[in-house]
């Protein structure tokens, strides 16, 4: 908000042309490069001493640079000291002692050691090299812990940080200028994100805003602080002390009274419940990279006394990739998801034209399937992989009609519709066991329909949509092997030919189940 009130000159959706949301994450990013900018220089005389302009930082900031230096020095020492086994990788040891790279090299080295080290090597070097590297790590992430630390400090002394802080409050006051502005941007980035979900088909039952529940939250900090749950430091910021329970102390009120996330993830959940008393238990679909915080939610809950609490789970998805890299917001460095629909639908075109097999379709026939394909292959691609790993999504990859894919499966759906329409006999009746010598590719297919309702429950057991992807891929190869295999139609013995439509249209009835559980729809033609 701040952001387009300085540098937007008054840009709305419609004089630009840009979905609202996007057009809000243009100053987000325009932001946090202005932030960046503003903290520069801050940062590097807090790095250097230099507290000539905030003599209040002076004992914090130097206490924190010595504790930084300290961890540098043991570093360098313990790297230097570090016995490398004789067959590891000698650019990467001389990489990491040069200080070029850090914690990944350490692990490639590892990594190497193990996988190419000769019998010379005992497990026991192996082993007390890996313990020496862990250590190295740990010295790693808490020098990096005490930068992280004092860069915040920066960045809360910048100038646009402080405009920011004071619109915040102005906003929880309720002033009438910021909450106007608030209620039209927020309207911008609604009607873009609704636009998004439209088109992905998503769609959800109940939505809760932080702006409802963040005071419900700051109600239950007060409660807590009298129930000795939370202790106020000399500052008047509010803390929870976890470290008993093998985390930290973590701020859920600042000292000018202003909420943070877990405030209003305190007051969401506690709200959700209300909503909803016969729920039995919530999942929070969020990145790993919000492990802890959700460790800290939970545990907060508990503490206060909630016993659904113990229904609550975090399923902490790995992050997806590109091949161009990770994808930060607060940079800009991201991959729009309308563009990526967009490419996706247009990859399907371009595949599906040169397979050449649309004709007679019409324009609005053949535009509804590129869609389907598209977002098919993309949801899939993604869905197959256990949620906890980290993807590379390759779009090309994707679109594949052969292998583990969406539209190879969509297409083994479409072939079994043709199938059924080019039936021209009565499929409606019960063939006795002994009316039908079953093949060993037809049991092998009645099999795997069978176990469909079992993977369901273990999917939803696991929070794992990727058991169901797989199922059904596993079930499309054992079709498609019946179907070159065996003769549908082809067959001269006609209860061969009903069962084995039958068994067709069971196989099609569960991909299409299948495929909707995964929210990816299938085409009756390809």
């Amino acid at each position: 908000m701040l952001a387009w009130e300085k540098f937007g000159n008054g840009e709305t959706p419609d004089s630009t042309g840009l979905k609202g949301d996007k057009l809000v994450g243009k100053y987000y990013v325009a932001f946090e490069n202005e932030l960046r900018k503003q903290t520069t220089p801050i940062r590097e005389d807090l790095f250097a001493n230099n507290f000539s302009n905030y003599p209040e930082l002076e004992s914090k900031v130097s206490t924190l640079n010595q504790e930084r230096k300290n961890f540098a020095d043991k570093i360098k020492n313990a790297v230097a000291g570090l016995e490398i086994p004789s067959n590891a990788n000698g650019k990467i040891t001389e990489a990491y002692k040069a200080g070029k790279e850090g914690v990944n090299t350490f692990k490639s080295i590892v990594k190497a050691v193990k996988d190419d080290r000769s019998e010379e090597v005992s497990e026991k070097e192996i082993s007390q090299f890996e313990k020496n590297v862990k250590s190295i790590i740990t010295l790693e992430n808490k020098e990096s812990e005490k930068v992280s630390e004092i860069l915040e400090i920066a960045r809360a002394q910048t100038p646009i940080m402080k405009e920011a802080q004071a619109m915040l409050l102005k906003w929880e006051a309720g002033d009438e200028a910021v909450r106007s502005l608030w209620a039209t941007m927020n309207g911008w980035v609604y009607k873009g994100f609704e636009e998004t979900y439209t088109n992905i088909g998503v769609d959800f039952d109940k939505n809760y805003y932080e702006s409802n529940t963040y005071l419900l939250g700051k109600d239950v900090v007060e409660q807590g602080l009298a129930s000795g749950v939370f202790f106020k430091k000399e500052d008047g910021s509010v803390w929870i002390d976890l470290t008993e329970d093998g985390l930290d102390e973590k701020l859920v009120l600042r000292k000018d009274g202003t909420s943070v996330y877990m405030t209003q993830d305190i007051g969401t959940a506690i709200q959700r419940v209300k909503d909803f008393p016969d729920v039995g238990g919530m999942v929070y679909t969020v990145g790993n990279e919000q492990d802890y915080h959700f460790k800290v939610l939970f545990l907060i809950l508990k503490k206060l006394g909630f016993d659904w609490a113990a229904n609550l789970y975090h399923l902490s998805y790995g992050m997806v990739d590109l091949p161009s890299g990770k994808m930060k917001s607060r940079e800009g460095t991201v991959v729009d998801a309308d563009d990526l629909m967009a490419d996706m639908t247009e990859t399907a075109q371009k595949i599906a034209e040169e397979l050449g097999k649309l004709e007679g379709y019409s324009v609005e026939e053949k535009t509804k399937l590129y869609n389907i394909i598209g977002l098919g292959a993309l949801k899939y691609y993604i869905l197959k992989v256990d949620p906890k790993k980290r993807i590379l999504f390759n779009p090309e990859e994707s679109v594949d009609f052969a292998g583990n894919t969406g539209p190879f499966i969509q297409y083994t759906y479409a072939r079994i519709q043709s199938l059924l329409r080019r039936a021209d006999f009565d499929i409606s009746v019960t063939l006795a066991p002994e009316d039908i010598q079953l093949h060993e590719k037809e049991k092998e297919v009645i099999k795997l329909v069978s176990e469909y309702p079992a993977v369901i429950q273990d999917a939803a057991a696991s929070h794992s949509p990727a058991l169901i992807a797989n199922y059904v891929y596993e079930l499309v190869r054992a079709y498609n092997s019946f179907y070159q295999t065996v003769p549908v139609l082809g067959t001269e013995v006609l209860n061969e030919k009903i069962f084995r439509i039958q068994l067709s249209k069971k196989v099609g009835e569960t991909i299409k189940s299948a495929f909707g559980l995964l929210g990816i729809g299938v085409p009756d033609r390809m």
